[in-house]
């Protein structure tokens, strides 16, 4: 898992072994980490930002927002600090199109949550042919592709496209300032539906010329390869020293199960974050596993091949419940801890931003029901983890079917840290999750590839197990019945759903907004307000 490339010289600090950085990029902040050699967190910053919604469907963020938060983090973390080595990663996949010189020319388009190119997917679903579109690319055309996306902009903002001659990601596009190298890793690529062949690990050409003619294909790296140095530039920006190396870095995802050590055959990892995400571990030298519309991928490690899914709202609606009731994570967690399964009596739907996988329908919307006047915001917050966790288990259900392997359940992201919602996750799908003693995810994963790029460093001494969620099988059976009304109401409610959709559709725009989408800000949040601290630094 090393890089192949030797590290540049640096101007570090000599004589003290240097920290590694490790930034991601996400949906509802930028977090950074610095982290010694052996492991332990030197120091955490966030900077909370929004995403933009111009118009239904439309999930948008300046791309230099990414840099600047990037530069802050490195301001506040690394100061007086001898820093040998730069992580990152972000959400994605992201369509962030750039001039030559890497300046953006338009707001990125975000990842599945966006769910404008509709027709776009029908069309180049049509032209390529479902079978040989999943074939080649791993997975079939949905939000979660770029490819329909660029079409969507040729076809709406054609000056745009004409103009463009980059492409990036928020990792490649911090990696590009950084180190004025343009790549992309094999991972994220793969989730660049239809432009990349899983089976060859090389661009598809055919799919390029059609979709992004005129923009340079991103030089191919693997993820924990290193990119390039720190420029001079850079270093004055940052702080960073000149000549550092820089990996080639991921999509987020993929980074947090690096930080919890979930790479082997039949291991099943679980973000909980803004979106919950699901990835699945194949056999070594597997052939590419492809379950529409579960995404098939290349994995972060050389010859290294997953199954995913996401869900399009998980940590983003208890954010949302937070803001419209009141009061703090803690609070809540603690009244829905009391208002028991089922939630008294109220049962909801998750689709607040349409579903990804594997119900793979923009068009369907968030329910809840069951609501009488004797309902409190506890009950609300119950039946909001309890949709996610039935999100997951339809999911899981999903992996099973495709033939994937779940030997291994392991959790990571904010949401681990308040108890419940791991703890209804397990039982509802009657897994259980092993917790490690880091579960910020990302960032953390990051850092650890870079301080792998520099030298030896194993994620097991990093980071090791520090428990285990448990089904509770006393509650198997009430949990049983749930999931089950839980699907019916789905399949019930689906065309009301999809009419107020299209009702909402043809409403005129007016009704922009610029959001955060709380995903980071998950219950176990201690920070007034969900939000963690700026520069916390935990103790050792």
């Amino acid at each position: 898992m090393s890089s192949t490339r030797q590290p540049p010289a640096t101007d570090a600090e000599p004589g003290r072994a240097p920290a590694v950085l490790g930034v991601d990029i996400g949906t509802s902040s930028s977090k950074g980490v610095l982290v010694d050699a052996a492991g332990r967190i030197l120091a955490r910053a966030r900077r909370d930002h929004r995403v933009d919604r111009p118009q239904p469907g439309h999930v948008e963020m300046d791309g230099r927002t990414w840099w600047r938060e990037f530069v802050e983090l490195c301001r506040e973390l690394t100061t007086g600090v001898p820093v040998g080595a730069v992580g990152v990663s972000g959400m994605g996949p992201c369509t962030l199109l750039a001039d030559e010189a890497g300046e953006p020319l338009r707001p990125a388009i975000l990842y599945g949550v966006d769910t404008r190119a509709q027709p776009q997917i029908a069309e180049l679903t049509k032209r390529y042919g479902a079978a040989a579109l999943v074939e080649r690319a791993g997975s079939a055309l949905t939000s979660q592709a770029v490819g329909p996306k660029l079409r969507w902009l040729a076809e709406h903002e054609p000056d745009t496209v004409a103009a463009a001659r980059r492409l990036f990601m928020p990792s490649s596009y911090l990696v590009w300032r950084l180190t004025g190298e343009y790549l992309l890793d094999h991972h994220s690529a793969s989730q660049a539906v239809p432009l990349y062949d899983t089976r060859a690990h090389a661009w598809w050409a055919p799919a390029w010329r059609d979709l992004a003619a005129g923009i340079e294909p991103p030089a191919l790296r693997w993820s924990d390869e290193i990119a390039g140095a720190v420029t001079v530039e850079a270093a004055r920006e940052t702080g960073l020293p000149a000549g550092i190396p820089v990996i080639t870095g991921t999509i987020d995802a993929w980074a947090e199960a690096v930080s919890v050590d979930a790479h082997r055959p039949g291991d099943l990892l679980l973000m909980y974050g803004t979106t919950m995400f699901l990835i699945d571990t194949l056999d070594d030298g597997a052939e590419p596993l492809t379950a529409p519309p579960l995404w098939g991928t290349v994995g972060v490690h050389r010859g290294s091949r997953n199954l995913a899914g996401g869900m399009a709202t998980s940590g983003a609606i208890t954010g949302w419940l937070r803001d419209l009731v009141g009061g703090d994570f803690g609070t809540l967690t603690a009244a829905a801890e009391a208002s028991g399964p089922g939630a008294n009596g109220l049962l909801m739907l998750p689709y607040f931003a349409g579903e990804r996988t594997p119900v793979d329908d923009p068009r369907a919307r968030g329910t809840l029901t069951g609501l009488t006047l004797s309902h409190t915001a506890g009950d609300l917050y119950r039946a909001a983890l309890e949709a996610t966790a039935f999100g997951v288990r339809h999911n899981v259900e999903a992996f099973a079917a495709a033939g994937a392997r779940i030997d291994r359940v392991v959790a990571v992201g904010g949401g681990v840290q308040g108890g419940l919602w791991s703890q209804l996750v397990s039982d509802v799908t009657g897994l259980a999750q092993r917790v490690h003693t880091h579960t910020i995810g990302a960032s953390y994963g990051s850092a650890y590839l870079a301080a792998r790029a520099i030298g030896d460093a194993s994620i097991q001494a990093w980071n090791p197990v520090a428990g285990t969620v448990t089904p509770r099988a006393e509650l198997r059976a009430d949990y049983d019945e749930l999931y089950r009304l839980y699907r019916e109401l789905a399949a019930g409610t689906a065309p009301i759903a999809h009419a107020l959709a299209d009702r909402a559709a043809r409403a005129p725009a007016d009704t922009a907004s610029t959001d955060a989408a709380p995903g980071d800000t998950e219950p176990g949040d201690t920070a007034p307000g969900g939000r963690a601290g700026r520069g916390h630094r935990p103790p050792g």
